[in-house]
């Protein structure tokens, strides 16, 4: 029997896991013109791109494989979707009203919203862009986490002072944990033990057990904390404190504050490169972005050009460039896959001659692999159950693109 849930008129799908030499970060702007994500290389920390969303992006969010980025559009009840590829809007989602929050999960299959004003989060196919759920929260949810394993999802309701817990097999809550003051921002450890919510007029971060659900401990911070993120290894948890023009640094095994960094004036989204090595914060009163040099920790950067930044959530794109790799080669963006979705045959098309051809699913498991000789290749699908698939494309260079697609 077929699978329902993946039959569908599916357009092409573009991951594009890019083998690339540059990180990349997505810093949404709430006060231009026209709302807007700024692009900003993080290795050369400069400014590359504008793409234009829906009104009042606040929270954002990049998948895994760096191929997407989702912002939130507060006043205009969307989520926009970005390929990174191209830079440009994919689709437009409405949601409900007064979306703030948004998390995806690790393989890029699902999207969790938080709207505010409606008091649910929802959940979204990211293959065909659908709502598929909808869960009803506290009051007033405004951001969103998801532990590494996908079990968990954390709903900070900024309204009724609690994190609800939802449990992604039944799409339900599955506990209601009391924490200080109007909880904000959210981010979980590396490992998936703990969860880190910083309560605006506590001045405090509230830590809780992802095992028991519950208060560990609640830290007191500076005035006004907002943004929150965990550095890679686990050891540092950074907040932005809003009234004190700071980051603070909290030693994640002790629990304490060890560090505080100056920055720009009222500091409110944080994300951190996934080497560690840097820290962005989201300057909002002064249209800047400051850098963190995680190892001295000072700002070693300031960037301007933005337009009330604020970029809630995880704004920093994993891709990096790989060992043994070569540097991205944008040629192989013209790798084309149809039909897509399909019940039988599939060609690939090349924009070269000779590349190996990996076929693998969900859960990475080897499916096909193929050597071509030219710029077409038909494969049949032949064994292969309904389901996504991604499909890797390497060239002679060693180059990489990858893509996805959908088996009837």
């Amino acid at each position: 029997m077929k699978n329902k849930f993946y039959i569908a008129t599916v357009i092409l799908i573009l991951v594009s896991v890019r083998i690339c030499v540059a990180q990349t970060a997505y810093i949404t702007n709430i006060y231009s013109t026209v709302s807007s994500v700024s692009v900003i290389d993080v290795v050369t920390n400069t400014l590359v791109d504008t793409i234009p969303v829906g009104v009042t992006p606040v929270g954002v969010t990049v998948s895994a494989d760096g191929s997407r980025v989702y912002t939130a559009n507060s006043n205009s009840n969307t989520v926009s979707v970005i390929s990174t590829a191209t830079n440009t809007v994919l689709a437009t989602i409405h949601v409900g009203d007064g979306p703030q929050g948004v998390v995806v999960n690790s393989d890029g299959s699902k999207l969790y919203v938080a709207v505010s004003w409606e008091n649910t989060v929802l959940v979204i196919n990211t293959a065909t862009n659908a709502i598929i759920d909808t869960i009803a929260v506290g009051n007033h949810p405004y951001n969103v986490c998801i532990t590494p394993d996908d079990s968990k999802v954390y709903v900070s309701n900024n309204g009724d002072n609690s994190v609800s817990v939802i449990n992604t097999t039944t799409n339900s809550v599955s506990a209601l944990i009391g924490v200080g003051i109007q909880p904000y921002g959210l981010a979980v450890t590396p490992d998936g033990s703990k969860v880190y919510v910083s309560n605006v007029y506590s001045q405090s971060v509230s830590v809780i057990s992802t095992i028991t659900n519950s208060i560990i401990t609640t830290i007191m911070v500076g005035e006004y904390p907002l943004g929150i993120c965990a550095s890679p290894d686990g050891n540092r948890i950074y907040v932005t404190s809003g009234y004190d023009n700071a980051v603070y640094i909290i030693k994640a095994s002790t629990n304490a504050i060890v560090d505080t960094i100056p920055v720009g004036y009222y500091p409110y989204g944080i994300s951190v490169t996934p080497d560690g090595s840097k820290v962005y914060v989201t300057d909002y009163a002064i249209n800047q972005v400051s850098v963190i040099d995680a190892a001295t920790k000072t700002v070693s950067a300031t960037l301007t050009g933005f337009y009330g930044p604020i970029s809630m959530g995880n704004f920093i794109s994993s891709c990096t460039h790989s060992a043994g790799v070569n540097s991205y080669d944008s040629e192989l963006e013209n790798v084309f896959i149809y039909p897509n979705s399909t019940s039988g045959q599939f060609t690939i098309t090349l924009p070269a001659n000779d590349a190996k051809i990996k076929i693998t699913d969900l859960l990475g498991k080897e499916i096909k692999t193929i050597n071509i000789r030219g710029k077409q290749c038909v494969i049949d699908k032949g064994e292969m159950e309904a389901g996504i698939y991604f499909v890797s494309i390497e060239d002679e260079n060693k180059n990489e693109v990858n893509r996805k697609i959908v088996i009837e």
